[in-house]
């Protein structure tokens, strides 16, 4: 199987201290300040320049945090219930995690504005497998809305990531996404898909394996 790290976006996750850094879903905490703003975000498949978004990540050897921060005040939130369907007509963020670009299996947290989360396992040509979760207790979501944007801000345990052969030699194979729906007509919305890596395909698809990046977790604190 072809080795594509070498040309795969990087994001350099800073090591923090271990800490009770708190989910709090405002993403106001200070340590976030230590975090390298990711901005590099497009929708290849629409010309309107998508709404700023931000996306940090921290660690400290027991979770991953990260946080993303939307500048968007029409937000779409279908609340007729909490089932996967609700929240697929959304506007959500994504974090697609996979051991390598076999993408055989792939995980999937989808999390919209009011922190409900769609995760699931996913297997080639989008075999999607809803009934499973991420482990119990290992994920934590929290989300806010403020005036001129919303956050969502979360932990994810590193022995989950380990467990599922996602973590390996410090890195982390990551697809960073979002959906946004628009109204086209009165009650009619189409989504919009935003991508940190352009999967270069002809249709809306993040689940291809040209649609990832890494995340590289430093090893070390710096002086």
């Amino acid at each position: 199987m072809q080795n594509m790290t070498q040309e795969m976006k990087k994001y350099e996750v800073h090591l923090i201290e271990k800490s009770q850094l708190e989910i709090t879903g405002k993403g106001d905490n200070t340590l976030w300040n230590q975090a390298t703003i990711l901005t590099d975000f497009t929708s290849p498949w629409d010309a309107a320049l998508p709404a700023k978004m931000e996306f940090k990540a921290l660690w400290d050897g027991v979770n991953l945090f990260f946080c993303f921060t939307v500048f968007d005040t029409l937000i779409r939130i279908d609340k007729k219930d909490d089932s996967i369907q609700s929240i697929g007509n959304s506007d959500r963020v994504e974090l697609f995690f996979r051991p390598d670009n076999s993408l055989n299996p792939y995980y999937c947290l989808e999390i919209d504005t009011a922190a409900r989360i769609m995760d699931f396992v996913a297997y080639p040509n989008k075999n999607f497998d809803f009934e499973w979760n991420w482990p119990q207790g290992q994920l934590e979501v929290k989300s806010s809305i403020q005036d001129k944007s919303y956050t969502i801000e979360g932990s994810i345990s590193i022995s989950s990531l380990k467990m599922l052969n996602i973590l390996n030699d410090n890195k982390i194979e990551t697809g960073i996404f979002k959906a946004k729906y628009n109204e086209i007509e009165k009650s009619i919305f189409e989504p919009t898909y935003i991508s940190w890596v352009d999967p270069d395909s002809k249709t809306p698809n993040f689940h291809l394996p040209s649609s990832f990046g890494v995340l590289h977790l430093e090893n070390r604190l710096s002086i």
